[in-house]
């Protein structure tokens, strides 16, 4: 019972954090750390924070989810940027950061050090998602972050893993590094394809042979996730890069288009549930742990060469500023010679060093790093305690906030006023699949008009309807072609006007119906059916 409690609890935590972001306009990740550590000091009581358990519960479907609806173009158009940023910058951190931290803190051994740098060199897609509501990134720029986000978790914990080894054994090998890396990110990477496509296929043979059940559809859509990381994780593998990659498999099986348009509509507006539940949730426990940690403090001071507690802060600012200023260098590099190698190809893009600074600031960092840390083993492989554990902690603890708050205050001021490269306009493409598609349903109007009316005592019925519906497909694609220079911008607003008023229409009809079923004027099952047929509508035009 007192677990229920404390999971309802947690979801009013998430539901007050969304009305108290609206209201203060503070970025809702910080609001909901807040929100959780002021629960605890209320309360007492905090969730116990399991790094298995968090893992398995939050991570596959969040990472799914994001690798399922992440543009593929643009993943495929940057791979080389978000590569480098999730390989080779994060083994750069690592190297960079490990060596600062044991030079600033030399109580804290050079492998702990090394484990620490590898749980704070990832970035955390579910903070980059948050922070990005609240500062208008570009969508270019937001996608190479989430990119990086997605597969740099893996690299991160990873080398974690090695030094955690290295700590604990006092032996490091090189080849063995290399080797448990490719294992990790190939087999898990191979594991989520397999599990996806095996499911898929076995869905659309089922679906195929006795039709398709909705619950069912979405059911399955949650559950995949989940398969695709403990099938990794039983081999030794990714399960994080095994979800990211069931997620990238479930899009492309899903442009087939086998699914029933109510399983599309039903199963998004659950995944942008648990979505929101979870990324909330996260937040939350987040903030639970940090009374505890912080409470620490003092004891955790004793195990550095200096007494005073505000050193810890010092520290955590120079830790901040080393991931940012490495993290400047290496995407500062990485563009100079991106734009090296396309020399002569074609005019590269003027950007300027706001742009990198704002690449810098945005990789922050959210539970995943304090989960990771928390995997730190208590003893060494001789049974003595890990040196410099709880100091690791609350260091991990205090450069998310920093992070946090940092991104938060310092991004929207960054971006104000940017001159960024011209982002590709998928206008064209737009119009032409339009048009393709409305010609496509006249020609399948007209078949099946054909089809029904053949034999029929009035055919000019079933010819009047058809004409009726294959005029509105004509419009649509008279206004989308033939049409240039002024002409383009006249359809455009055309499309605008007619959005606008549909829109105007379409919440007068819900209004209406609304009214009448509260007078009883019509049956309330009927009610609900006619404003459904609204709200589906709608949806086209917002």
């Amino acid at each position: 019972m007192h677990l229920i409690e404390t999971i309802l609890f947690l979801l009013l935590a998430v539901v007050v954090s969304g009305w108290v972001a609206r209201i203060t306009r503070i970025a809702l990740p910080l609001v909901q750390i807040a929100l959780g550590a002021g629960v605890v000091m209320i309360t007492g009581e905090a969730v116990d924070l399991k790094p298995d358990i968090f893992f398995l519960l939050f991570l596959p479907p969040l990472l799914f989810v994001d690798g399922w609806r992440i543009p593929k173009e643009a993943l495929f158009r940057d791979r080389v940027v978000i590569l480098e940023l999730a390989l080779g910058l994060v083994v750069f951190t690592v190297v960079g950061l490990g060596f600062l931290i044991h030079w600033m803190i030399p109580a804290m051994p050079l492998a702990v050090a090394f484990a620490l740098a590898a749980i704070l060199s990832p970035t955390d897609p579910i903070a980059v998602s948050a922070i990005a509501s609240r500062a208008p990134i570009p969508k270019r720029l937001m996608h190479i972050l989430e990119g990086e986000s997605l597969l740099n978790d893996a690299t991160g914990l990873t080398c974690m893993r090695i030094a955690v080894i290295a700590a604990t054994t006092g032996a490091f090998s090189l080849t063995s590094a290399v080797g448990t890396f490719a294992w990790l990110a190939l087999a898990g990477i191979a594991v989520g394809v397999a599990v996806t496509l095996a499911i898929g296929l076995l869905k659309a043979w089922i679906s195929r042979r006795w039709g398709e059940d909705v619950g069912g559809q979405i059911l399955i859509s949650l559950l995949i996730p989940f398969a695709a990381y403990l099938a990794a994780e039983v081999v030794h593998a990714s399960g994080i890069l095994a979800a990211v990659a069931a997620g990238v498999t479930m899009s492309f099986t899903e442009r087939q288009g086998s699914a029933m348009a109510a399983t599309r509509i039903r199963r998004a507006v659950v995944w942008d549930t648990v979505q929101f539940v979870a990324n909330g949730l996260i937040f939350v426990i987040l903030g639970e742990q940090m009374p505890s940690i912080m409470a620490r403090a003092a004891e955790v001071i004793q195990s550095t060469q200096h007494k005073e507690v505000w050193w810890l802060a010092v520290y955590v600012f120079a830790i901040v500023a080393a991931l940012a200023a490495l993290r400047f260098v290496w995407v500062w590099t990485s563009l100079k010679f991106t734009l090296f190698r396309r020399r002569g190809k074609s005019a590269p893009p003027k950007v300027g060093l706001r742009l990198v600074a704002v690449m810098s600031l945005a990789g922050v960092r959210g539970a995943i790093t304090l989960a990771g840390i928390l995997t730190l083993p208590f003893v060494l492989g001789d049974g003595t305690p890990m040196p410099a554990r709880n100091l690791a902690i609350f260091l991990a603890a205090g450069v998310i906030v920093v992070s946090l708050v940092l991104a938060s205050v310092a991004l929207p001021r960054l971006l104000k006023g940017i001159e960024l490269p011209p982002e590709p306009s998928h206008l064209e493409e737009e119009d032409r699949s339009r048009v393709a598609a409305a010609s496509a349903a006249m020609r399948a109007i007209e078949d099946t008009q054909h089809a029904m009316a053949e034999g029929k005592s009035n055919p000019d019925l079933y010819a009047e309807t058809a004409a009726r519906l294959m005029e509105i497909y004509r419009h649509r694609i008279e206004t989308r072609t033939h049409v240039e220079g002024d002409d383009v911008v006249l359809a455009r607003q055309s499309d605008e006007i007619e959005r606008c008023l549909r829109l105007a229409g379409l919440a007068a009809e819900r209004a209406e119906l609304v009214r009448l079923g509260r007078m009883r004027l019509v049956d309330e099952e009927t009610a609900r059916k006619l404003i459904r047929e609204v709200d589906l509508q709608e949806l086209r035009y917002v």
